[in-house]
């Protein structure tokens, strides 16, 4: 999790992926965090298996020959885009992104940022074409929902969807509803 807006969505990822769970949170991740909801950091820490400081970059997930199936970053910073376009791994969340691209591993940044520069829109461009799914935190609207939380869940069942996990957070368009 880095510092964007949207602390709710990587809560909701890791309340709903399945397997084992690692988390790193930047030190602006767990600010915003507590500004923009009721949960403490120790309780989001408490819903992943492992936890490491942004700091750790001997953590195992900062090197490419550590075996996992996917990695989101959830919410994820403009500002942390440009780093992983760039290729700079001065914490551990943006080395672990390096490693996931060249291992070609399903890396799901989902951006929450709004209106984007050209700028930011280039380093997104790289980015997918070096393998990394840009998923823009913009629920869709056609499963009614009601309240935030049902927003939250939209974006986070279309990650899953696109880690190939089931979810029921949302029901799927089936062109008419």
């Amino acid at each position: 999790m880095t510092g964007a807006s949207g602390s709710l969505y990587g809560i909701r990822l890791l309340q709903e992926l399945p397997g084992e769970k690692i988390l790193v949170m930047s030190a602006t991740a767990k600010a915003v965090l507590t500004a923009e909801t009721d949960y403490t950091v120790a309780e989001v820490e408490a819903l992943a298996d492992t936890v490491y400081g942004d700091d750790d970059m001997f953590a195992p997930i900062a090197s490419g020959s550590y075996p996992y199936d996917a990695l989101f970053v959830a919410p994820c910073t403009e500002s942390s885009a440009a780093k992983f376009a760039c290729g700079i791994g001065d914490t551990l969340i943006s080395r672990a992104v390096m490693c996931a691209l060249k291992e070609r591993r399903l890396t799901v940044l989902l951006i929450r940022e709004t209106p984007k520069s050209a700028i930011m829109l280039e380093n997104e461009l790289k980015l997918a074409r070096n393998g990394a799914v840009i998923m823009d935190a913009n629920p869709g609207f056609y499963s009614h929902p009601q309240t935030a939380g049902d927003m939250v869940d939209f974006m986070v069942g279309r990650c899953l969807q696109t880690a190939g996990v089931p979810q029921a957070l949302f029901k799927p368009w089936n062109g008419r509803q």
